[in-house]
């Protein structure tokens, strides 16, 4: 028993050690942005969230993957991406890398292990909304670590004037 205990014991602390050291945050994908109208397609494993998962009928995983759009501002899309800009900047582990006038993209990363997470904002002016897209680098799982996150985020932009 004591034997079993120090064998996990040491996995636990390989784990941080990797984490420490940048083992477990996966690479950017080169593929996200705004491509023909739409975001970068969920996952094809049960680790990603998209509000235009619908409009992939065929996806493996469009029903776990759907969630629903940000609304607009009163602003208009402008308004809308300071906002939310403003929401994912005060959320802890949560880095904006990139702004345009129509499109917010940032990483989220886990306290302790250090997992990160592709997060993308779309003003798309077709449907009024801001399309959205969070999926992990790493694993086929995410526990719903996502979709809790894009939700967490939805009630902060909801709440903000």
């Amino acid at each position: 028993m004591k034997f079993a205990f120090y064998i996990v014991l040491a996995a636990i602390v390989l784990a941080l050690v990797a984490a420490q050291v940048g083992l477990l945050s996966g690479q950017r994908p080169g593929d996200l942005g705004v491509k023909d109208g739409r975001l970068k397609p969920p996952s094809n494993t049960r680790n990603s969230v998209s509000s235009q998962a619908a409009l992939m009928a065929d996806h493996p995983q469009r029903a776990y993957a759907s969630i629903d759009p940000l609304p607009m501002k009163a602003g208009g899309a402008s308004a809308s991406l300071k906002t939310l800009e403003a929401v994912l900047s005060a959320m802890p582990g949560v880095t904006v890398v990139e702004q345009r006038p129509d499109y917010v993209y940032a990483q989220a990363q886990t306290r302790w292990l250090k997992f990160v997470d592709d997060v993308e904002f779309w003003a798309n002016p077709a449907s009024n909304a801001i399309e959205v897209r969070s999926a992990s680098r790493l694993g086929r799982e995410d526990f719903g670590v996502n979709r809790q996150r894009i939700e967490k985020i939805r009630a902060a932009y909801l709440a903000a004037p």
